[in-house]
């Protein structure tokens, strides 16, 4: 039974994800390359999107501020907590 059973058995194969192409050729155009060169351009975009978004935040946190202060110079209440 031992010979007959390990000949159903198959080992596993170890894959090697980045053996066939180097990461950082330019000319590369296989799809991990690719997919790469998205991801980074994903990235930048996002961080150009949250940079401008967290200017964004500033400008209207420094103007919330200048309009609380006029508020308590007239001496007018209005709810914290917004």
């Amino acid at each position: 039974m031992g010979a007959a059973f390990s000949s159903y058995i198959q080992p596993a194969r170890k894959a090697v994800p980045m053996n066939d192409y180097c990461a950082f050729s330019k000319d590369c155009k296989c799809i991990k390359w690719m997919d790469y060169q998205l991801t980074l351009h994903e990235l930048e975009e996002a961080d150009e999107l949250c940079h401008g978004n967290w200017i964004e935040i500033q400008q209207l946190h420094d103007r919330i501020e200048l309009l609380e202060g006029i508020l308590k110079q007239c001496r007018i209440d209005f709810p914290r907590g917004y």
